[in-house]
């Protein structure tokens, strides 16, 4: 008996073109972690429960079809989200200034390793006068549906405390270079004594404890969902998506990150689900690739 060929959208499958791509340089070699191959899969991040998971949901047929890939991409959420500790990391940081924090000063934060799952333990975060938060979180003239930070307005720093934007430094080009800042001793641990609410929440790190290293954001190596139909067969190269690797050289990571292990995996708060890369590792330094966001952002795009 015979069954059909397992066909994933944004995808080739075909030897022959994956071939090629390794040959003249589309990817970094068959454990590319956008190649649709074991060792690739396992670099980026993939779990084997997850894989069997996908398996599992999709079964075995006769006729040719084509799967959606956010099924797989959501069993692998489905399982890391479950058992991946949380940690925190700045990709695209802007430093802020806390005004009223003692200088020179810093204190330890006790954080749950994962909100739903106390048997994961705790970790000890550093909280200092100056941090830094993702740029995207900070917009000089918000709109009515942006509630992270902006000047005079206060948000909560997740584990951490309120603060509220006193000042916006810029440089002379005109572009953010710092925010001057001032915190409520009252709300440590991110709730206010006097029961008032903030409806943002951000994600930092301490700019005299994290350590740089370099995340690799992977994406879907084509932008077509049928790169391999006959439509496309003269121009399939041309369907690469640009985008599937954006590598960010000095990412800001919570200190606690920086004795990670190969393959150990984590969920960057707000951000996304990364593994350790178990090629290009360093002892100290390692670097973190994106194994899949923490929404599909693809569904957006096709509606």
């Amino acid at each position: 008996m015979e069954f059909a060929r397992l066909n994933l959208n944004y995808t080739i499958t075909s030897k022959r073109k994956l071939n090629e791509l390794v040959v003249d340089g589309s990817v970094s070699g068959w454990d590319d972690p956008r190649m649709p191959t074991i060792v690739g899969m396992r670099r980026r991040g993939y779990t084997a429960e997850a894989i069997r998971d996908f398996c599992s949901r999709i079964g075995i047929t006769k006729n040719d079809t084509t799967i959606d890939v956010g099924v797989l991409e959501n069993c692998v959420r489905e399982d890391l989200g479950s058992r991946a500790p949380r940690v925190m990391g700045v990709l695209n940081p802007l430093k802020v200034v806390i005004e009223n924090y003692s200088e020179g000063e810093f204190e330890q934060l006790d954080v749950p390793n994962h909100p739903n799952d106390s048997t994961m333990g705790e970790r000890e975060v550093p909280f200092s006068k100056i941090i830094y938060i993702e740029k995207d979180d900070f917009m000089e003239e918000p709109s009515k549906k942006f509630f992270r930070l902006a000047p005079g307005k206060e948000v909560r720093l997740r584990y951490a405390y309120f603060i509220t934007c006193n000042k916006v430094i810029k440089d002379d080009s005109g572009n953010i270079v710092q925010l001057n800042c001032s915190y409520d001793p009252d709300t440590k641990g991110g709730d206010s004594a006097d029961g008032r609410k903030v409806k943002g929440t951000l994600h930092w790190v301490s700019a005299e404890h994290a350590f740089k290293t370099e995340v690799r954001l992977y994406d879907r190596l084509f932008d077509d969902p049928k790169p391999d139909s006959n439509k496309h067969q003269k121009g399939w190269k041309d369907l690469l998506n640009k985008d599937s690797i954006k590598i960010v050289k000095n990412a800001y990571l919570e200190p606690s990150l920086k004795s990670a292990n190969k393959e150990q995996f984590f969920q960057f708060e707000r951000i996304g689900y990364f593994c350790v890369d178990n090629k290009d590792f360093d002892e100290g330094r390692p670097i973190f690739n994106r194994v899949v966001s923490l929404r599909d952002s693809w569904a957006k795009k096709q509606k």
